[in-house]
């Protein structure tokens, strides 16, 4: 994992978009980030950790993990260029076929489901 400046990674993130737009899938992860570096051991526990500020790690990876870690007072300026490249990069997606659900049941050749009314009566045992 390549921990990069918030700068850094989002000029590696467009190269990884435009890599992956013909062909290829690439993944996006965003998780709370403590700052911690070595999993908790699972009996007992490290005294005396707090995390003085809130962070986020985002990962990205097509094959090659690129990751930067953003703190609570950066968040906005990063999410709005974050937002930015999301919203220039991703015109390559495909569009679904929008079909209602009774055009589709009859296409299947059945009719559409009809709703019953249930009335509850509640039973009581002495």
């Amino acid at each position: 994992m390549v921990l990069l400046e918030r700068e850094q990674f989002l000029m590696e993130l467009t190269r990884l978009f435009q890599k992956c737009q013909l062909s290829g899938s690439m993944f996006i992860t965003l998780k709370k980030y403590d700052g911690r570096t070595k999993p908790i051991p699972r009996k007992g526990s490290v005294e005396g950790f707090e995390p003085s500020d809130n962070k986020c790690l985002l990962r990205a990876t097509d094959g090659k993990e690129i990751s930067t870690v953003v703190s609570s007072k950066e968040v906005n300026k990063f999410q709005m260029a974050y937002s930015n490249l999301l919203r220039a990069n991703m015109d390559g997606l495909k569009k679904r076929d929008k079909k209602s659900k009774n055009e589709e049941t009859q296409a299947q050749g059945g009719e559409a489901p009809k709703l019953q009314a249930v009335q509850a009566t509640p039973h009581f045992q002495k």
